[in-house]
């Protein structure tokens, strides 16, 4: 961790661009061609949460540099993301956390930020000053809680676990049956390398025919997964989903507990999407580890690209 403090930068899109002008200044030649790319939908969609190093990415790999500007500059980077800087703390401790640039980060064209690692992978898209996008955002934690060596406990998903419950706890028998798919899911559906893969018709439970009450279980249901922005395009991102409920439905496989392995729940709109699951566990093999993505119809990549 650096030992001086971080710089902080005004919390706008020129803010986004200052710091990541200032990162960049830290890198030598060789070090700027792996960070920074055309704005490509190669290049986009070569981000994974696999582990697979820099040879499914071209990239800059976090976890091989270790001090001096380079390493102040990256906090400086991530310090404009609550969101950013706690998941790219766990992916940088695993020395699996990779970052880009595609596009040249500016405030009039476009350009988009992907980050992660193991477990991570985050998108934001600008164009012409604006977020045009914060997806696809996918996550994965194994064990899911734990406890550090001072003793505080981390559950980093049990917010979005929690909200879907509440959404799916708020249902009748009668509903929970109509919601209920027929597939079984070991993980996400619409998850790295199936951009665009949507389901052709949308299955379970009709938002329209749920409760004001309900309705507003399911906007909480979504609200964590966008939360991953800055506020303004939160706030703008859940007013479209908020328009679009009578379009959007809400399904579950497996169990309802979100426990056990293939326990999967989803939120599919006519813009957002929303997949949680439980996996059976790959280091710890006693307990489940989870897996979710937020997914958007027409922002994925800021709506750059079309995908079949």
């Amino acid at each position: 961790m650096p030992d001086q403090p971080v710089k902080s930068y005004d919390k706008t899109v020129a803010g986004v661009v200052e710091a990541a002008e200032a990162f960049l200044a830290t890198l030598d030649g060789t070090e700027k061609s792996k960070v920074a790319l055309e704005l490509t939908a190669e290049n986009a969609t070569a981000r994974s949460h696999l582990p697979c190093g820099g040879t499914c990415r071209s990239c800059i790999k976090l976890g091989g540099y270790s001090g001096g500007t380079y390493f102040l500059a990256f906090f400086a980077f991530l310090a404009f993301f609550a969101f950013f800087a706690f998941f790219a703390f766990l992916a940088f401790l695993a020395f699996l956390a990779f970052l880009a640039f595609l596009g040249t980060p500016s405030t009039s064209g476009a350009w988009q930020l992907p980050f992660g690692g193991h477990h991570l992978a985050v998108n934001l898209s600008y164009k012409s000053g604006q977020v045009t996008g914060a997806s696809p955002f996918f996550i994965g934690v194994e064990p899911t809680s734990w406890t550090d060596d001072s003793g505080t406990a981390h559950a980093p998903l049990e917010n979005m676990r929690s909200a879907l419950l509440a959404m799916n706890g708020s249902l009748s028998g009668a509903e929970q049956a109509k919601a209920k798919l027929e597939q079984s899911f070991s993980d996400v559906l619409v998850g790295p390398g199936e951009d665009g893969r949507f389901p052709e018709k949308k299955s379970g439970l009709a938002v329209k025919d749920l409760t004001a009450g309900q309705e507003k279980l399911v906007l909480a249901a979504i609200e964590p997964w966008v939360a991953g922005a800055d506020d303004t395009t939160a706030a703008s991102l859940m007013a479209t989903y908020e328009r679009g409920l009578g379009e959007t439905y809400i399904a579950w496989s497996g169990t309802t507990g979100l426990t056990s392995h293939a326990d999967h729940v989803r939120i599919d709109g006519p813009s957002v999407w929303v997949e949680f699951v439980c996996q059976n566990g790959i280091v710890i093999q006693n307990q489940i580890h989870h897996h979710t993505v937020y997914r958007d119809h027409t922002r994925d990549y800021g709506g750059e690209f079309t995908f079949s």
